[in-house]
């Protein structure tokens, strides 16, 4: 029988192990969640490299952003709200932190070199005179995280946004196999990251378009108010200088759980078919990628799908990641899927977690062609959390749609939901809808409430994106703050 139901939005914890619903708020009133930790990033030093022009530019910015700014709409102060400032006695309590020496300008000659070449040549030519000077900062060791400000003319060979998404954090349907061969889709953030995963520094890609008013964003983007991109660029570069701009919360009562997302990329070369498993982690947060071995596409359904071994590895590598981490094996374990698991590939997982003497396992396949859909009366959206449960196992989830707290739809498209298909649950539809809609929040590129994927699948996807430029055998960063 088909009921629905609306759920809460999940709270967060912020400093002093106070509560709310959204980022910006929680950040505002209480500080990070590590706020008062003695590994909490209280200075970030921050490196730079780009055009002379930009960098200046740049650093005044982000020198301004150390007070606040004000609030784009007073129509929709839950939705805009001001940014605080960051220094260290508000918002996130830490100031960042800039040095000439730790600041490398991309000279005029390598600017024209990028600017005369064609493409994709200028992209490949780019990634490799910025790569070098990166290699040259990162070699001496003195900054926590470097700012890239990307040649203004340079054009991606195509974007991730040229697949046609209806919705941000778009789910491929069908999980690679209806990607088109990687060099068609190659953008500087991919290739870029992927050269330097080596070097395990965290990288924060940036648009002169962010900070420069006069500058019009690219083609197919829009711009945010100065606020939310403030907002934005700051808790990501806090995230990736090692702090923990919040957590999910959890009680004394839950199982210690283990999340895993598991998303499959073609190699470099577009012929072969690799398995990705993006960050491991627990629910504050703290995790570490790994990567799989090979997937196979099925006659039947026309999906990647894992042999019975192969699952079995993949998982008993991620646990043994989680346990070099954490130092501690997990109760519970969360797999999230990009495609259905056939019978070997749940068979290989549950072999490995019993081998590993975990008690529950918790396997979901969640997709973004679900063909139910829920309507309001009148014109608004369905409300993000709305749960529809359509059989036992088949539930159809609205992560985006209308925000109470925000009186409105923020969205620019007909929200969809996502679908839930359990394997094996082990609790009831509503807790595993409300953990998935928890999960959509763990997102450090974006402060708003609309994230649509929940974090295990959405940084799948990221890390797969970088990942598939690499090749099999080089050593790759397992920190997700080097993808993102």
């Amino acid at each position: 029988m088909i009921s629905s139901v609306i759920l809460d939005e999940p709270e967060l914890e912020f400093g002093g192990a106070a509560r709310h619903i959204d980022p910006r708020f929680g950040i505002t009133n209480y500080g990070p969640a590590d706020l008062g930790a003695a590994d909490a990033p209280r200075a970030i030093r921050v490196g730079l490299v780009g055009p002379a022009d930009q960098l200046d530019g740049l650093r005044r910015w982000l020198e301004r952003c150390r007070e606040p700014i004000a609030a784009k709409d007073e129509k929709y102060p839950h939705l805009f709200p001001e940014f605080p400032g960051c220094d260290t006695d508000r918002g996130l309590h830490t100031t960042l932190v800039f040095s000439d020496r730790n600041t490398r300008a991309i000279s005029s000659r390598d600017l024209r070199a990028i600017e005369t070449a064609g493409q994709p040549a200028a992209l490949t030519k780019a990634v490799s005179i910025y790569a070098e000077e990166i290699r040259t900062l990162a070699d001496e060791n003195r900054v926590d995280v470097l700012l890239v400000a990307r040649p203004e003319q340079l054009i991606d060979t195509a974007g991730r946004s040229a697949r046609g998404p209806k919705e941000a954090d778009e789910l491929p349907a069908r999980d690679a196999l209806d990607e088109p061969p990687p060099a068609q889709f190659a953008n500087f953030h991919d290739l870029l990251k992927a050269r330097l995963l080596h070097l395990r520094q965290p990288i924060q890609i940036i648009r002169r378009s962010t900070w420069d008013e006069a500058t019009r964003p690219p083609e197919g983007h829009s711009r945010q108010d100065e606020a939310s991109r403030a907002w934005n660029l700051h808790v990501a570069l806090y995230y990736k200088a090692g702090g923990v701009p919040w957590r999910l919360l959890r009680s004394p009562a839950d199982l210690t759980t283990c999340y895993v997302g598991v998303a499959f990329y073609r190699s470099d070369d577009g012929s072969s078919l690799s398995t990705s498993v993006a960050q491991v982690f627990n629910e504050r947060g703290d995790g570490v990628i790994v990567r799989g071995g090979p997937a196979r596409i099925s006659r039947t359904d026309r999906q990647p799908h894992l042999a019975r071994a192969d699952a079995h590895a993949l998982l008993v590598h991620a646990l043994d990641a989680y346990r070099r981490e954490h130092h501690t094996a997990p109760a519970r374990i969360v797999l999230h899927k990009t495609s259905a698991f056939t019978d070997d590939e749940a068979g290989g997982f549950q072999d490995a977690a019993d081998e590993r003497f975990i008690d529950t396992l918790e396997m979901s396949w969640i997709t973004s062609s679900e063909g139910a859909a829920a309507f309001r009366p009148g014109d608004a959206p369905p409300l993000r959390g709305t749960l529809v449960t359509l059989g036992e196992r088949e539930l159809a989830l609205y992560a985006t749609g209308s925000i109470e707290f925000y009186r409105t739809y923020p969205g620019m498209y007909i929200p969809r939901p996502i679908g839930i298909r359990p394997v094996t649950p082990t609790r009831n539809p509503r807790e595993l809808a409300a953990e998935v809609l928890a999960l959509t929040k763990m997102n450090w590129n974006q402060t708003r409430l609309d994230g649509r994927l929940p974090v295990t699948l959405r940084t799948a996807n990221q890390v797969k994106s970088v990942l598939r430029f690499c090749p099999p055998d080089q050593a790759v960063a397992t920190r997700y703050a080097h993808y993102m």
